[in-house]
């Protein structure tokens, strides 16, 4: 089994029950378990569209599959849940962004890996520094990297720790 780090986010509809549905989803698939899930943030929105303020979390998923195919999954269930991608950075029922799969280096036509922008991203790595403080990339720890980031406007969500079984 392979630890893989994702990142989860929407801002239109209800983007915590939304999330939840799509954790819910990965740990019901063959081959992939749900083992650890961040608390949920309201982030500012992020890009050139202007937007709703988005809800984020991050999620660790032990599984069985390769990299590519936890996309194609993660993808998958992206579209189950209505997600529209006609706008690059813009509003979105829920994104699932696979970030880092077992430490592995990946560059192919469909997938980078690690996320080749997350380490940029407080969105990212404030709820992934929950679940994964002590994690890598590129030789620098999540904690250490967000350090160096502006986390104005990140505010936790008042949730159960269980969250995403319950919403």
């Amino acid at each position: 089994m392979t630890a893989a780090y994702l990142g989860l986010g929407g801002n239109i509809g209800d983007p915590v029950h939304t999330m939840a549905e799509a954790l819910r989803a990965l740990d019901r698939e063959s081959g992939t378990r749900v083992v650890a899930v961040s608390p949920v943030y309201r982030t500012p929105p992020w890009g050139p569209i202007e937007q709703p303020p988005f809800l984020n979390a991050c999620a660790c998923v032990e599984t069985s599959l390769e990299a590519e195919t936890l996309l194609a999954l993660c993808l998958s269930v992206e579209a189950a849940l209505h997600r529209d991608r006609s706008v690059r950075w813009g509003p979105r029922t829920v994104d699932l962004d696979l970030l880092d799969f077992g430490g592995m280096s990946l560059r192919s036509d469909s997938l980078t890996l690690p996320h080749p922008r997350m380490a940029d991203r407080a969105f990212v790595l404030v709820p992934l520094a929950d679940i994964a403080p002590q994690l890598s990339v590129d030789g620098v720890s999540i904690a250490e990297r967000l350090r160096s980031l502006d986390t104005t406007g990140i505010e936790r969500r008042d949730l159960a720790p269980d969250w995403w079984r319950t919403a």
